[in-house]
């Protein structure tokens, strides 16, 4: 990812019987430092992307703060208001897929 900051980082996902997310659990930027895990909608996960943040799949690395190790950007892929979540640069799957992000 370069020297970019991270506004967020996504370490587990909730999906919906029809395989879109239904929440995600990730941590935020709060200046030089992240906030706890907080469980976010589907929709505002969207909202942010939508404005340009950068969001990305990992997890926490134990006892380091807020240290974490980065695997994939999330990014909205498909049609102007049928986008879905994903973690690939492949063609658009029929629902919401993040790759090796765990669920919770």
């Amino acid at each position: 990812m370069g020297t970019k900051k991270l506004d967020g980082l996504v370490e587990a996902v909730r999906y919906g019987p029809d395989g879109d997310i239904v929440a995600v659990r990730m941590y935020e930027r709060r200046g030089p430092t992240y906030s706890d895990s907080k469980i976010i909608s589907r929709e505002e996960l969207v909202k942010r992307l939508k404005k340009g943040q950068t969001i990305v799949a990992g997890e926490r690395k134990m006892y380091l703060a807020s240290t974490f190790q980065v695997r994939f950007p999330i990014r909205l892929a498909g049609e102007k208001g049928r986008e879905k979540l994903v973690t690939t640069q492949e063609t658009p799957p029929p629902h919401d897929q993040l790759d090796g992000v765990p669920v919770f």
